[in-house]
Formats: structure tokens, C-alpha cells, sequence
């Protein structure tokens, strides 16, 4: 069956917290950055778990264990149980373990988080490639003090024909600082030295999926992230919806040029879109409409935003909005007008004005 191509993002008439009954919540650049606390993360899943929502964290990032990443999350106030905490080192872990036989060897090239999810399987993790007997090279994110050496490891062990996974291929990872390389590019390094492949487990893959499912048995999740290429893909080849919220490494721009298995089912500034309903685009003569803001799709290649009332009101709608007039149903709207016109494709409309009216 050919799936239906997303051109606008949803409605949804009950606030999402409610509409969905637990949240796979990326971490990066969602629900923080640099390990500190994004505004208001904190106080809008406290909301959310009190009235009912289970919330799991599910992150890419391999480098930590559930267990420091349940007590950092408790440290930005955030009470948080291990097993609320799903890695794509334990995806990896269990990919790797359906392939070797128990108690084997494998080669870390990465942090502790790899170290205590292959234990968790029984497997041995080493730390050279001239180990006796290795079945596999697993290389995670390991953080910024990770030595050059170990990439070169895993390099001998791949060039002698060690099977080599992945736990993720994100390239970038957000920081207090800025953007800073992911374990994406960590792999390029050995793939350029090898002329490999590794398996990669992570998301957008379908194996962090079953691990997410098989460990919180959630029966309507909504995947909440940052990234089009890791989260919300991962929503799409799992069928399931997805919120993009714009605290991370997606800028607007981005996610009007969104492919479909890019595009979010909802669009938020941040997490308190998750207790709040998602209001309706609705297609109207000359375009779409949410809120007080109209976007449509010009025969010269430009997408023009209008704000409802008298002239002059784009003067005064800046980045803060208001109750009649916020910026993200404006982008909402334009969402609507660039995926319409891009149907199975790409926007190539220009959307700088538009968006610079927007301010986000």
C-alpha cells in the first residue's frame, strides 16, 4: 500500500499529551543542550507525566548509560527512572548479539554507555583489534576527548575482515557552545580508511524502533525531536507521529525544504507544544490559512506570508507573537503551501521574506 504524502502538518483537537499515551522524547536539542535544561522542558513534562503521559528518552547518543543519563535528567529536575532511558548503544547492542555467538568479543570504539549495553547482552567488550578471537567493532559517539588512535583500531580490525557496526550516523550533535561533529562524521573517518559499511542500529533505523517499543510497550507514542533526518524519519519508516520542536539543530528554512519522510505530523517551538492542542491549516482560495497568517505559493517562485488585518501589520508581528498572530501558525501555513507545492519532492520556492517576517 503506497503511503499517503504528508503536505501540511496535522490538527489535533486535544492537547498532544492527552491525544497520545507516552512520549519518545529525543534528548539533544529537546529536552537539552550543552547538559543544560532548554526552556521550558522542565516544568512542560512535569505537566505532562502528571497528567498521565508516560515519558521515555530516547537519544542517539551512545556515549552515556541510562543510569548518568536518569541522574542528569534528575540533577535539571526531571525525575527519571534507568528504564525510562533508551539508547541507540543498547539498539547496537542487541543488533550485534543477534549475530555473534554469547560471550563473544567485541571492539569499543566509544564511551561507557557501549560498554554497559554489551555486558547488558553478554557480550565482552575489548579494547584492541588484535584481541584473539574479535566477532565484532562497534563504534558510538565518544564525546569530544575520544583519541584519534581509536579510530585507527577499529580501522585494523576492519581491514581484517571484522564484521563493524554503528550505533547512529548523525553528523552533528547540538552543544552549549554550537553544533559540534557527531558520531556520523567519527564513522566517515573509518570509512574512508576502510572502504566499509558498518550496521547501523540507531535512528532512523528500524532497529532503535523495536527497541523503543519492546522496552516501554507504548501503544500510542508521538516521537518528539529536533532532527528531520533522525527523529522524525524514524517516525515515519515506524508509522507513527511525530512533533518537531525548533530548540535543536532544524532551522525553518530546513523544514520547509523537507522531503516527505521529513516532514512532522506537528510543529512546535518547543515542549510545551506538547500540552497544547495543534490548530487546523485549512486550504483557502488562494493558499493556506492557520491562524491569523495566510501562505501561498506565487507563480514568480516566492512564498509570500500575509497577516490578517489592516495594512502595516507586518510591522508589528515580530518573533514573540501574540495571541492572534504567532509566528508558528504563520509557519504552520507556510509548511502547508511549500509541501504542497513540493508534493514527493523538495520546496525549491523562495521563503527568506516570509520567514524573515516570522522571526524565528
Amino acid at each position: 500500500m503506497t503511503r499517503q504524502i504528508r503536505t501540511s502538518p496535522a490538527a489535533c483537537e486535544q492537547s498532544l499529551h492527552q491525544a497520545y499515551d507516552t512520549a519518545l522524547l529525543d534528548l539533544d536539542g529537546v529536552v537539552y543542550a550543552g547538559g543544560e535544561a532548554i526552556a521550558h522542558a522542565v516544568e512542560s513534562l512535569a505537566s505532562a507525566r502528571a497528567d498521565g503521559m508516560h515519558l521515555a528518552y530516547v537519544t542517539n547518543n551512545a556515549l552515556r548509560t541510562p543510569d548518568a543519563v536518569a541522574e542528569h535528567l534528575g540533577e535539571l529536575g526531571i525525575p527519571t527512572e534507568a528504564d525510562e532511558v533508551i539508547t541507540s548503544a543498547q539498539a547496537v547492542a542487541r543488533l550485534i548479539a543477534e549475530q555473534v555467538e554469547p560471550g563473544s568479543k567485541v571492539l569499543v570504539i566509544g564511551g561507557e554507555g557501549l560498554r554497559v549495553a554489551l555486558r547488558e547482552r553478554g557480550l565482552v567488550p575489548v579494547e584492541s583489534a588484535d584481541e584473539e578471537g574479535l566477532a565484532a567493532v562497534v563504534q558510538g559517539y565518544g564525546g569530544p576527548d575520544l583519541a584519534w588512535g581509536r579510530f585507527a583500531e577499529a580501522s585494523y580490525a576492519i581491514n581484517r575482515g571484522v564484521p563493524w557496526f554503528a550505533s547512529n550516523t548523525d553528523l552533528t550533535i547540538p552543544g552549549a557552545r554550537g553544533i559540534a561533529p557527531g558520531n556520523g562524521a567519527a564513522v566517515e573517518v573509518v570509512r574512508i580508511a576502510t572502504g566499509a559499511e558498518p550496521q547501523v542500529a540507531g535512528k532512523p533505523l528500524p532497529p532503535m524502533h523495536r527497541e523503543t517499543v519492546l522496552r516501554t510497550g507504548a501503544e500510542r507514542p508521538l516521537v518528539v525531536g529536533d532532527r528531520l533526518d533522525t527523529d522524525i524519519e524514524g517516525a515515519f519508516n515506524g508509522e507513527v507521529d511525530s512533533l518537531l520542536v525548533l530548540t535543536g539543530v532544524t532551522d525553518v528554512e530546513q523544514l520547509l525544504r523537507a522531503e516527505p519522510r521529513h516532514r512532522p505530523t506537528y510543529v512546535d517551538r518547543d515542549l510545551r507544544g506538547l500540552l497544547a492542542g495543534q490548530p487546523e491549516v485549512e486550504p483557502v482560495e488562494d493558499g493556506f490559512r492557520c491562524g491569523a497568517w495566510t501562505a501561498v505559493a506565487l507563480n514568480s517562485g516566492v512564498l509570500e506570508l500575509r497577516a490578517a488585518g489592516e495594512a502595516g501589520a507586518e510591522d508589528r508581528v515580530g518573533g514573540d507573537g501574540g495571541a492572534d498572530v504567532d509566528p508558528i501558525d504563520g509557519l504552520r501555513a507556510l509548511c502547508a503551501a511549500a509541501w504542497t507545492a513540493a508534493r514527493d519532492g523538495v520546496c525549491t520556492l523562495d521563503a527568506a521574506k516570509a520567514l524573515a517576517r516570522l522571526g524565528l
